[in-house]
């Protein structure tokens, strides 16, 4: 659906900011509670948790991350479960969301009724309320990002993007590449699960989720004075998708971690698919030092995953 109409009774100029925010209070339900642990005061309140604290923002943004191609209530889906992907990359659980949007004043209402739905969609399925936000005029464009504040599983732990070691094993789940031809950029799942898991395993040294194709993130996981090795053939390609696409596409939402070299390898392929039958899980290779890289290995420096303003 195109967002914009030249009609003013069709778009959000015919509310006014005011009745527009009762609108959204109305299109996100209880997906929103009430003041002040929702949308109504200056500031949203989170009760404090005994578990350290995530917070992390993302945009989607008009033209850039959706087009008319996704619905628009795919469209707010998938700003929320990309910030979700986030804290399933620390192994944290989401907590509160707040939301701020960006609009030019010929946007029109259904569309963003449809989005405001999507995130409240997300919001009763993963069961983060969304708590608040912002609204502002912005011409010719749609600019919203949302923040979402997380905290540690209480017995567990952060795991960060630092903690390998040389020698340490490479995993990721799921399939990679053909993102945004197959839709799965915003028909993505974040994997909460499967990161609060992994983050209650002491073997498992660091992680990251993929959103700027693996040849890019990998190198955030690499510790010092040393290089990824990895196997061609173990890359799981999602339909449609080649070896470059794999590791430069991104927006695949998987999750990439670190396992110690001294872990049981298979015992930890059991308890992951008795957890999880339905994810796949693959070893693509370890990190070496880089003159020990095996003939044949995969030169991720010939590749490159995406980067903003390049």
């Amino acid at each position: 659906m195109h967002p914009f109409t030249n009609n003013p009774r069709d778009s959000v100029s015919a509310l006014g900011e005011a009745k527009l925010i009762a609108a959204i209070r109305r299109w996100l339900g209880s997906a929103s509670p009430r003041a002040p642990f929702g949308i109504g005061d200056d500031c949203a309140v989170v009760p404090a948790g005994r578990a350290a604290q995530l917070i992390t923002v993302d945009p989607v943004i008009y033209g850039e991350h959706i087009d008319d191609s996704v619905p628009p209530r795919a469209g707010g889906e998938k700003l929320f479960k990309r910030n979700l992907s986030d804290i399933a990359a620390m192994g944290g659980r989401p907590r509160a969301a707040v939301v701020a949007l960006a609009i030019d004043s010929h946007v029109k209402l259904k569309w963003l009724e449809q989005f405001y739905r999507g995130l409240a969609t997300v919001s009763r399925r993963y069961h983060v309320p969304i708590v608040g936000g912002d609204i502002a005029h912005h011409r010719g464009g749609i600019v919203a990002t949302l923040t979402l504040v997380g905290e540690a599983p209480m017995k567990g732990r952060v795991l960060t993007r630092t903690g390998a070691k040389t020698d340490d094993w490479i995993f990721v789940t799921g399939s990679l590449g053909n993102s945004l031809r197959s839709g799965h950029h915003w028909k993505f799942s974040p994997c909460l699960a499967e990161g609060q898991w992994l983050a209650r395993q002491p073997a498992v040294r660091s992680m990251i989720d993929v959103s700027d194709g693996l040849a890019k993130d990998l190198q955030a996981l690499a510790p010092k004075g040393a290089a990824p090795a990895l196997d061609a053939s173990a890359i799981p390609l999602r339909a449609g998708a080649d070896l470059r696409g794999a590791l430069t596409d991104g927006e695949d939402y998987e999750l990439a971690f670190t396992l110690a070299a001294s872990a049981n390898r298979e015992a930890f392929f059991r308890a992951w698919r008795k957890k999880f039958p339905y994810t796949k899980l693959s070893c693509l290779g370890r990190f070496v030092r880089p003159n020990a890289v095996p003939d044949g290995a995969l030169t991720l420096t010939d590749y490159r995953g995406f980067e903003h303003l390049r």
